[in-house]
């Protein structure tokens, strides 16, 4: 994504003194700014740059987790104080040509259905343009995005990245590219902002535990929005909300289950069934498609004792020979 702002008023690298993999709102802020500046923040991989473009399956095995979700930051605004909103514009988002989604069981059981695919998995991806190359030429869309995004908690201490938190953090909402505008509760004086675990694109749920992940550099816009009382993130986009961004031909699968993680389960096991017995994907291959571009949605919740969860498979991955007509 080519510039489209002024120069930012800060830039802040990724390095050892800007880097952090925890939440703790005792961290030292690496950079105080007012509310209206701009920043530019360089993240590394979510490893932390123990993967790159040329890692092979066995750099997985050796991954120390407790890296996992290298975030520059914090940094705080001046005038912050718990109750306020945090307005964060997300201005420009630019990855860093190349990406990887693993599959990491094991100790991390990381996948919503790591019990099924107990071997660690890598795929590197090539980037082509606006996509993002898989085999049997299917062809993924590039839509950049912050997969971690938040400010510090109100509880002391130190606290895992992984959790989703009420102040953001590890929310994974691929439509918060740029253009979108996050609003975050602010927690502890100064806010104590932190961002990464870049993704070059996911589909929603991020099935097997992680998108297309890159390093990446985000330009943000601060301000305090004293005017707004909100207890979870809350935010604007124009999307993408399908992977493409258009309203297009899909292939779906269902889960119906008495239980909302069953009958996800359910309806990402289907479509791995589909992509390797209908397209000719290996079992693998098709378990990381689904994290990379296929969408979860939740379709009713009102007819108990059963839940409907469908996942969408947008035709448009594959070649045009290859699509299924409706």
């Amino acid at each position: 994504m080519s510039s489209e702002h002024d120069a930012p008023d800060y830039e802040i690298t990724a390095g050892d003194e800007t880097v952090h993999s925890a939440w703790n709102n005792g961290l030292e802020p690496v950079q105080t700014i007012e509310p209206g500046d701009t920043v530019r923040f360089t993240c590394e991989d979510s490893t932390g740059g123990q993967l790159g473009p040329d890692s092979a399956i066995a750099d997985v095995a050796a991954l120390d987790v407790d890296r996992v979700h290298s975030l520059t930051g914090p940094v705080a605004v001046e005038g912050a104080r718990p109750g306020d909103v945090l307005e964060v514009e997300l201005l420009e988002i630019d990855h860093h040509g190349w990406g990887y989604t693993l599959v990491l069981p094991g100790e991390a059981e990381l996948g919503l259905l790591a019990d099924e695919f107990p071997e660690p998995e890598l795929y590197v991806w090539e980037f082509d343009g606006d996509v993002a190359r898989f085999v049997n030429d299917i062809e993924v869309p590039l839509d950049p995005f912050p997969g971690v995004i938040g400010v510090a908690p109100a509880e002391d201490g130190t606290h895992e990245t992984f959790p989703p938190r009420s102040v953001g953090g590890n929310v994974d909402i691929k439509q918060l590219t740029a253009g979108s505008t996050l609003y975050l509760p602010v927690a502890v004086d100064g806010a104590l902002f932190s961002i990464g675990d870049g993704h070059a694109a996911q589909g929603d749920g991020e099935v097997c535990g992680t998108g297309i992940e890159t390093p990446m550099t985000v330009t943000c816009r601060f301000d305090l929005r004293s005017d707004l009382s909100i207890d979870r993130p809350q935010f604007e986009t124009t999307g993408p909300f399908t992977p493409t961004g258009r309203d297009e031909p899909m292939y779906g699968t269902t889960g119906i289950a008495d239980d909302l993680l069953t009958a996800t389960r359910a309806a990402v096991r289907n479509m791995i069934d589909h992509l390797h017995d209908e397209r000719g994907l290996e079992r693998s291959e098709a378990y990381i498609l689904c994290s990379a571009a296929v969408d979860l949605k939740l379709n009713e919740v009102v007819n108990a004792p059963n839940w409907v969860v469908s996942a969408y498979l947008p035709e448009r991955l594959f070649p045009a020979g290859e699509r299924r007509s409706i």
